[in-house]
């Protein structure tokens, strides 16, 4: 077959079929990264670029956090123009776990100057209350309602004062 003909088919076949993928690369877990460049259909319709990934050992309904770099998720989401390298990957990953231990290192500092804070009285310990039945019914001291009003405005406690002839204790 000549090369005018073999591009002919081809051209045809990327009208009825669209362009074959193209693999860009491939992760440090295996993953690889493609893209359909875009492209024109036989009725017309411009398709735009499309990338994806076929994970290695994964159904769609698998994926999990940090199953693929983030640059590289960031291409497939045309966040960026041009594919990650590894160098680039790994460096960042780099980066990342040592911002890692600086964080856990500024924690366990606060936490110990937190503790010399509470020994020398700079700072109060925070209060441990202790909360016991219902949110919705607190109990304010009081058993028995009182037949005498024995609050004001400031000091009134739901329930501590019943008006007579009201309530429970009807006379007949």
């Amino acid at each position: 077959m000549s090369g005018a003909a073999r591009e002919v088919l081809r051209a045809l076949r990327v009208r009825l079929f669209g362009p074959a993928k193209e693999l860009v690369g491939t992760d440090q877990f295996g993953n690889k990264y493609y893209r359909v460049p875009k492209h024109e259909t036989r009725a017309g319709q411009i398709i735009p670029e499309r990338r994806f990934v076929e994970a290695i050992n994964r159904q769609p309904y698998q994926y999990e956090m940090g199953d693929f770099p983030t640059e590289w998720e960031a291409w497939i989401r045309k966040k960026r123009k041009d594919p990650p390298t590894i160098e680039e990957i790994l460096r960042n990953e780099n980066y990342r776990e040592e911002m890692k231990q600086k964080v856990k290192d500024v924690l366990e500092k606060d936490k110990l100057l937190q503790a010399k804070e509470y020994k020398e009285g700079l700072v109060a310990e925070p209060a441990h209350t202790h909360v016991e039945g219902h949110a919705s019914a607190p109990y304010y001291g009081k058993k028995e309602p009182s037949p005498d009003p024995t609050s004001t405005a400031s000091t009134f406690q739901p329930g501590s004062w019943m008006p007579p002839g009201s309530g429970g204790s009807h006379k007949k």
